[in-house]
């Protein structure tokens, strides 16, 4: 996942700093710059990844996908960090359980 969500990122000319996560969402740290509208990034993010994982692990159908078919949820929670030590961020996300 990690590998599809830079790709993702680097065809936007976004960098993707620090991922992780736990069992049922992600941890993404991303610098982007103002040209890029949040909402459509993260819409390719999952998008793209759904598509590809599903192409890959079809047994992801059965075990992952909610009652509308659906690999992630329709929403997401975005924080600015401007400002906040780099450092600091990663630290946060690395210490997260990385995703299954």
């Amino acid at each position: 996942m990690e590998k599809i969500m830079r790709g993702v990122c680097a065809i936007q000319d976004v960098t993707l700093a620090e991922f992780n996560g736990e069992t049922d969402h992600v941890h993404l740290l991303v610098e982007y710059p103002p040209t890029v509208q949040l909402s459509k990034l993260i819409n390719s993010l999952k998008g793209v990844s759904s598509r590809r994982l599903r192409k890959r692990y079809p047994h992801i159908k059965t075990h992952w996908i909610g009652k509308k078919g659906h690999l992630w949820s329709p929403s997401y929670f975005a924080g600015s960090v401007g400002g906040a030590p780099i450092e600091v961020l990663k630290q946060y996300i690395e210490q997260q359980q990385a995703p299954h």
